[in-house]
């Protein structure tokens, strides 16, 4: 199974109980901001009814007092830091009223600003917790098997790898394993995006939070709680939230001269009105100061990013789109060049043994033998194909007494009788040079299909010639990356050039660098890097993970790949749907508008109440109100990420709806609908 590089999050049960905990915390905090609100309601009752100042001042700067408390903690914790903010310049304005004597003022604009800060992180708070039901869908209890065949309920905490579980109909998947016994069909739509079912049966793998459908089945576990794939989705969009991007880093350095601007800012305001002359000059220049230490809170910056980085990542993993970095979704946005593997990427990955073409004086049935012999500890897509050939031909393996692979080149097998070399041509031609001209031969036999060229036991065999199909989508795939502003697609392969070439042609690409070793493929991304392009590389094989993890953004067929190309890519694909490529592509690039347009308006706002606020024309009873508008822009504008990509997966649901009738009826022909 291919897995997502990550520290493991918390468990389920522990998120139900940072769930509670955070409503308790938030009731707590609303208790507390009522109280202090009832004080300073009793205040201003005593001043309608005449009651003396110092009489009606008492609750008012108990009230004042007390909601100042939470917004000084966070002041604090920012001066600690470092990064005086939202809370610094909030907290500066409620004791500057305080220290004018204006307590009911400084009590309401505490209250305000408290009040509308705990409105909009319960708002946050919802959104973020709607977020997470999308992934939380491991369930606590997992029923274990043990050697007797009889079943217990432990918690999700006390499950281990190795275990057996059992899963019936309807239940939701606990753990990351096997299938050990039974049959069924498993929806892991939660995980890839997928609505339609995968048919399981022993020896395959399946995955926590997803939901088995028809029959009863038992599963060895082979990763729990975070190790799973679903928990290290979760672990993603929680790092989304606090992780910081280029963007994010430039906005907190413009905060660092915020507050200090904005302190001058005051001071000016305060200066100048103090300087009119007027009776109530003083009172008027400190409630204008204070007016412009609230508007021109950051706090609807400093979220403009994080909120929107959460969204994106919630809408990408819901159609089985994994995004490991916010930096990988920001590069995503500048791709101009895509790179793409052959085998497994433009291709299903999912050879068949088209052709044997032996040399002069060989038999088919002893080259067969050779590669069966050579292939049978190899896990590429070729040898399991050449395998299943061999089986169908009632060809059993002969034992092998060591074997060792060079990657981009094939594998050497010691049996018995000697050694038996497979796989490229060029790589035979290097061990025998004397074999050109019949190696010449074979491969004009097997012209534009992949080969695995056999050598055993110092003499030329010939070749075996496999065929795998172009996967549905791809063309499609090339030219949506075109309409998206790509100006260059290229396929990287260590396949042989005539079958580059003719899948190149199929799909459309711009250029096609074939019979690549590893090491030549790294070198030539670096190159197309050197001169400017800002690359994309998808692929799924051990030999691309040098390529994935150089690339400004390396994309991983996640479920189908190897574990070294998932752990070296930015972005894992859990589905082996290309089109969700251009998916990320424009996700990349709506995000980007989203955060700008955030970015914007936060300051836009903030200028605007500045100037509304030193003129007088922005009353100190608004600015909490004109603060919230902010930050609910804000949020709202972020959460509209969240939905992006719906109009994708109906249109995906109503297509294979289409294609389930049109196999059910024979004889029919499909009416393929527009995308």
């Amino acid at each position: 199974m291919s897995t997502l590089t990550s520290t493991p999050p918390e468990s389920s049960i522990s998120r139900h109980a940072d769930d509670a905990d955070g409503a308790i915390r938030l009731e707590r905090q609303l208790f507390i901001a009522l109280l202090g609100g009832m004080l300073l309601l009793a205040a201003w009752v005593a001043k309608l009814f005449g009651i003396e100042s110092t009489v009606s001042d008492i609750p008012a700067l108990l009230g004042a007092l007390i909601l100042v408390v939470p917004l000084a903690k966070g002041a604090f914790e920012e001066l600690r830091e470092g990064r005086a903010s939202s809370d610094s310049l909030a907290s500066l304005a409620v004791f500057a009223a305080i220290a004018n004597e204006l307590y009911l003022a400084a009590g309401f604009l505490a209250f305000f600003l408290w009040f509308s800060e705990l409105v909009l992180s319960r708002t946050a708070w919802g959104a973020q917790r709607a977020i997470r039901e999308l992934i939380e869908l491991t369930p606590d209890i997992a029923r274990v098997v043990d050697s007797a065949g009889a079943e217990r309920e432990v918690s999700l905490a006390q499950l281990t790898r190795g275990a057996t579980v059992r899963i019936r109909p309807g239940e939701n998947l606990p753990a990351d394993g096997i299938v050990r016994a039974g049959t069924s069909n498993i929806n892991q739509a939660s995980l890839t995006g997928e609505a339609v079912p995968i048919e399981v049966q022993p020896g395959v793998s399946v995955y926590a939070g997803t939901t088995n459908l028809t029959g009863q089945i038992d599963v060895e576990v082979t990763a729990v709680k975070g190790d799973t794939t679903i928990g290290k989705v979760e672990k993603l969009i929680r790092e989304a939230e606090s992780a910081k991007g280029r963007k994010q880093e430039l906005i907190e350095r413009i905060s660092a001269y915020y507050v200090p601007i904005v302190l001058m800012v005051a001071l000016i305001v305060w200066f100048f009105t103090a300087k009119s002359g007027s009776p109530d000059a003083k009172a008027v220049a400190a409630e204008r100061a204070i007016t412009v230490l609230v508007v021109t809170c950051p706090g609807a910056l400093l979220i403009a990013y994080p909120t929107a980085m959460v969204a994106a990542f919630a809408a990408a993993a819901r159609l089985g789109v994994m995004i490991k970095a916010t930096r990988t979704l920001e590069s995503a946005a500048d791709i101009d060049t895509v790179v793409m593997d052959k085998t497994g990427t433009l291709t299903t990955g999912k050879f068949a043994v088209s052709r044997l073409a032996p040399a002069d004086g060989v038999d088919g049935a002893t080259l067969l033998q050779a590669a069966t012999d050579a292939e049978r500890s190899s896990n590429h897509p070729l040898a399991r194909s050449i395998l299943e050939t061999a089986q169908r031909a009632r060809i059993v393996a002969n034992p092998v007494l060591a074997y060792r692979e060079l990657h981009g080149r094939g594998v050497v097998a010691t049996t018995a009788e000697g050694e038996i070399f497979a796989g490229r041509g060029a790589w035979i031609l290097e061990l025998n040079p004397d074999a050109a001209a019949q190696i010449k031969a074979v491969e004009e036999k097997i012209d534009g299909m992949s080969s695995v060229h056999v050598m055993a036991y110092g003499r030329y065999l010939g070749a075996v010639g496999l065929e795998d199909k172009l996967r549905r989508n791809a063309a499609e795939v090339v030219s949506k990356l075109r309409e998206l502003g790509v100006r260059r697609v290229a396929i990287f392969t260590g396949d042989r050039l005539a079958v580059a070439t003719r899948v190149g042609q199929a799909v459309g690409v711009d250029s096609i660098e074939a019979e690549c070793l590893p090491e030549e493929k790294h070198e030539e991304l670096k190159y197309l890097m050197s001169k400017g392009h800002r690359t994309l590389v998808v692929g799924d094989g051990i030999n691309d993970g040098p390529m994935l993890a150089t690339a400004d953004v390396g994309v991983a067929m996640g479920l189908s790949g190897s574990d070294i190309a998932t752990n070296s890519a930015g972005v894992a694909l859990m589905n082996d749907d290309l089109r969700t490529v251009p998916f990320l592509l424009e996700i990349a690039r709506k995000t980007k508008s989203v955060i700008a347009l955030n970015i914007g308006v936060a300051i836009l706002l903030a200028v605007v109440g500045l100037a509304l606020a030193a003129t007088g024309r922005l009353y100190i009873w608004v600015t909490p109100f004109y603060q919230a508008a902010a930050y609910i822009f804000v949020i709202a504008n972020s959460l509209r990420l969240v939905r992006f990509g719906e109009e994708f997966a109906a249109s995906e649901e109503i297509r294979r709806q289409h294609e389930s009738v049109a196999a059910a009826k024979p004889g029919r022909k499909m009416l393929t609908l527009p995308q």
